[in-house]
């Protein structure tokens, strides 16, 4: 995906697995190189510093931009008080969402507390983990879909989802109905 993003020829300088494996396959010697190492605490690819200003090939701000936009609406829309801990998590959780990062584990850690300790001030405000990620996501999958240039697949990468059929359900749950049974002129979208 780096190389893609970048244009760049890239070779990772390390590459850390969190499966346990003794040997790594010829195959992930052929893409990675030789310096992959196994059983450790994240998946993580760490590449030279160099590259850390290298320009996005397909890049699009005018998506970047309204993608921004949306979920910041979408956040502000939902704040009840400025520091709630719906609001920090919900913070913590949207930059999170196209790369499938955005879980309890990763968001506590973010925030400095332990998963109990999120968990419990979630509940003292009424909320689980699981429910406020499911309404953050619900709130920006009506935006998307209002835009009528991006496709299904696309938003059910932008929300976390790895397959568009998970969005589809998660959708239907939500609404009683899939995205794509959805009207298809943007007057009758915004009703979504």
């Amino acid at each position: 995906m780096c190389r893609n993003l970048s244009g760049l020829s890239l070779a990772p300088l390390r590459v850390e697995f969190i499966h346990h494996r003794t040997v790594p396959s010829a195959e992930i010697k052929d893409l990675f190189g030789a310096n992959v190492v196994f059983a450790c605490g994240a998946d993580r690819i760490t590449y030279p510093s160099s590259i850390t200003g290298a320009a996005s090939v397909n890049a699009d701000p005018y998506l970047n931009a309204l993608l921004v936009k949306y979920c910041d609406e979408a956040v502000a829309s939902r704040r009840k008080q400025p520091a709630t801990w719906q609001v920090k998590v919900e913070n913590a959780v949207a930059p999170l969402l196209p790369h499938g990062q955005a879980r309890i584990g990763k968001i506590a850690s973010e925030l400095g507390v332990s998963r109990r300790t999120l968990a419990r001030r979630l509940a003292s405000e009424g909320l689980s983990f699981r429910t406020l990620l499911d309404r953050l996501r619900f709130d920006l999958a009506r935006r998307y879909l209002r835009e009528r240039d991006l496709p299904i697949s696309e938003i059910a990468w932008l929300l976390g989802y790895r397959e568009s059929s998970a969005f589809s359900h998660a959708f239907k749950r939500w609404t009683g109905r899939t995205p794509k049974g959805l009207p298809q002129t943007s007057a009758k979208r915004d009703r979504i």
